[in-house]
């Protein structure tokens, strides 16, 4: 972006419209706008979205996501904004400007918040590991738990997913035989987590903290996935690492350094069943310093 780019946002409307062509642009803010030419990173379009206010602990200040998100989710839309384009191409044989912006993309991170503002006149707050969105009367639902080795995420939850979960939770703790008087006599075939009360999911949610503090990330996985149930373990870096997943992929790629062996993500996705290959190793601290700054002083 910068000073010439309301000229060339221009161009690129008028010859994607007068050819077959489309064209797409992800920017901060759009291609259209006051802050159209300005230049922002990722936690200022976090910021600017709304969404940041919503990540944190309740009175505690906001808090950034460890990797950046915008670039993401914006590119989520630019690929699904250009299939819409090329579709819409094959009618009318015209081409567009897809115009991405991501201050609006991050608004989507927590759908419930912009809802609830225009609806309900109802601002959300941080909750911490708390749910947003679950309830019509004010009830909190918990959605990271500690378990016997970290943590993992779940949720009560209505719908038929959700009922299905509830209802191989309560099977699970029976298997187990463990006492949870309250959540194994609930009729999960009318069971509805909007209207409950928040003292009848604090009651609820006590006995799911104290099966789930019994299981370890990798049997609370190993149980949703045999019941096909919600709920995942929330990963550290050594989870990431021993993924069988990721492993089967051949995700991880091994890059000599300085006569070292490291291992390395690969290449975000496989072509045609090959993953691309790492072609040099990161740069050391100042190793390409030269070379920039001649650069910038030519």
């Amino acid at each position: 972006q910068g000073p010439l780019f309301s000229d060339r946002r221009e161009r690129v409307s008028e010859r994607s419209e007068r050819e077959r062509l489309v064209i797409v642009t992800v920017t901060p803010y759009g291609a259209s706008g006051p802050l159209a030419e300005t230049s922002a990173s990722d936690l200022e379009v976090t910021a600017s979205s709304g969404s940041l206010w919503l990540a944190g602990e309740p009175g505690g200040p906001p808090v950034r996501t460890t990797l950046p998100q915008s670039p993401l989710w914006t590119g989520m839309y630019a690929a699904a904004g250009t299939l819409l384009a090329l579709f819409a191409r094959r009618t009318t044989g015209r081409g567009q400007h897809v115009d991405v912006s991501g201050q609006q993309s991050m608004v989507t991170v927590h759908p419930p918040a912009p809802v609830f503002a225009d609806v309900a006149r109802e601002e959300h707050m941080r909750l911490g590991p708390n749910l947003l969105g679950r309830s019509i009367v004010g009830a909190r639902f918990r959605n990271i738990w500690p378990c016997a080795d970290g943590h993992v995420s779940f949720a009560i939850q209505g719908g038929p997913i959700g009922r299905h979960t509830g209802r191989m939770l309560a099977a699970w703790m029976s298997e187990k035989g463990f006492a949870a008087p309250r959540f194994r006599s609930i009729d999960w075939d009318t069971f509805d987590n909007r209207t409950l009360s928040q003292a009848d999911v604090d009651a609820l949610e006590s006995e799911v903290c104290a099966f789930l503090a019994t299981l370890t990330k990798r049997e609370f996985f190993d149980g949703v996935i045999a019941r096909n149930m919600l709920g995942y373990p929330v990963a550290d870096a050594a989870d990431i690492y021993t993924d069988e997943q990721l492993r089967s992929r051949a995700f991880w790629r091994d890059v000599a350094i300085d006569g070292a062996t490291l291992t390395f993500p690969g290449g975000f996705a496989l072509f045609d069943g090959e993953r691309p290959r790492i072609r040099r190793a990161p740069p050391r601290l100042g190793e390409h310093q030269r070379e920039v700054l001649g650069r910038v002083t030519a």
